[in-house]
């Protein structure tokens, strides 16, 4: 039998199909019962999970972490997001909730507005638009987008330098207090974000290191191998499992 597999941005109730919530950032998004619409236009079976948990499939099924059971992946791009796998399985929580990674506070986003609503969250200073928010309200206008600011960063520009710095550092922070709650086997980094090089990994890693307990000093912290294909993977697996 064909089926559909479909990740999705926003909190969305694996079981139902349904999108629970999103940020501002998706405004009328909540609420969209994404499997029912699908399936009355498609005439197949729709399995619909959260884009980040797929993007953890599909690197855990052909990607960076294949063959890794226990894995945290992290994405960042135009948010924050993560995805928890434990015996193999993606952990959706009790509220489909589990991943929101980038709505953990840390002291480098203290009364930063975040697009959940809330504040002082770690998407507010390490996704994408914080950082190239950043850059320019700092004074940057050599760059015109966050590709750019790397560019710049490369070059050795010192302003472009300390932004990425600033938030590879403030998510490392948070990734290295996941570890620790965790204890995965591989931390698989993805996402746009992840593609600023050097001058975001090297304060990124440093952070990690600074955080976790002595026995996670050797886990791996491996960049995504799939890129965009690691979420359509995902999604495809999500179909293949569901189907009879």
């Amino acid at each position: 039998m064909s089926a559909v597999g479909v990740g999705s941005a926003g909190v969305v109730d694996p079981g139902r199909g349904v999108v629970v919530s999103a940020t501002g950032a998706l405004a009328g998004w909540a609420g969209t019962d994404l499997r029912g619409e699908l399936s009355r236009r498609l005439g197949v079976p729709v399995v619909v999970g959260n884009d980040v948990h797929a993007h953890a499939l599909g690197e855990q099924w052909r990607g960076a972490a294949a063959g890794r059971e226990d894995v945290l992946l992290v994405a960042v791009g135009t948010g924050v997001g993560a995805s928890v796998m434990l015996g193999g399985r993606v952990r959706h929580g009790a509220h489909a909730v589990a991943g929101h990674a980038g709505h953990v506070p840390v002291a480098a986003a203290a009364g930063r507005p975040c697009p959940c609503g809330g504040q002082g969250h770690v998407e507010a200073v390490a996704s994408g638009p914080a950082l190239f928010g950043e850059y320019r309200r700092r004074g940057g206008t050599d760059a015109a987008d966050l590709a750019g600011v790397a560019r710049l960063a490369a070059a050795g520009d010192p302003l472009a330098a300390d932004v990425l710095a600033e938030g590879g550092a403030a998510l490392g922070s948070l990734i290295g207090g996941l570890m620790n709650v965790i204890d995965p086997e591989i931390v698989v980094i993805g996402g746009g974000v992840a593609g600023c090089g050097e001058p975001w990994w090297r304060p990124l890693r440093a952070a990690i290191a600074a955080e976790v307990l002595p026995a996670l000093r050797d886990v791996p912290v491996e960049p995504a191998a799939l890129a965009g294909a690691a979420a359509l993977l995902g999604a495809a697996r999500m179909a293949l499992e569901a189907s009879p």
